[in-house]
């Protein structure tokens, strides 16, 4: 019998941080998007948001494109199927630890059930 904590999902540390999560489900949502309409929609600054794309990029999750349109630089990203997969994955597991914590409830009189580590004592 596995203890419960042992049945929790590996989560994707590259995916779960909120700014890639947030690009990556914007770029689900559509084929392609521009560098404006994607900072638009998560919020971030361009700086943030170029950094995250450049490490999306590096991770091979995204496909970034850049054209030269009217002596100005159009940046567009694309979620590519492995990125796709990472993300379908992400959630995948993150409704499977949905289900756990759904399904361990504590005891009528508030202690754990069997099997989860008690927490640790906070020492002041």
């Amino acid at each position: 019998m596995t203890k419960p904590l042992e049945a929790i999902p590996e989560i994707n540390r590259l995916v779960h941080e909120p700014a890639r999560l947030a690009i990556l489900t914007v770029l689900a949502a559509c084929e392609r998007a521009d560098f404006l309409f994607l900072e638009r929609a998560t919020g971030l600054t361009r700086g943030n948001l170029s950094v995250q794309l450049a490490r999306l990029e590096e991770a091979g999750l995204i496909e970034i494109e850049k054209i030269l349109e009217r002596k100005r630089t159009l940046t567009t990203a694309s979620l590519v199927r492995h990125g796709r997969q990472a993300l379908d994955l992400y959630w995948r597991n993150m409704e499977e630890m949905r289900a756990l914590a759904k399904s361990t409830k504590l005891a009528k009189d508030g202690s754990l059930p069997r099997g989860l580590p008690r927490p640790a004592a906070v020492e002041s």
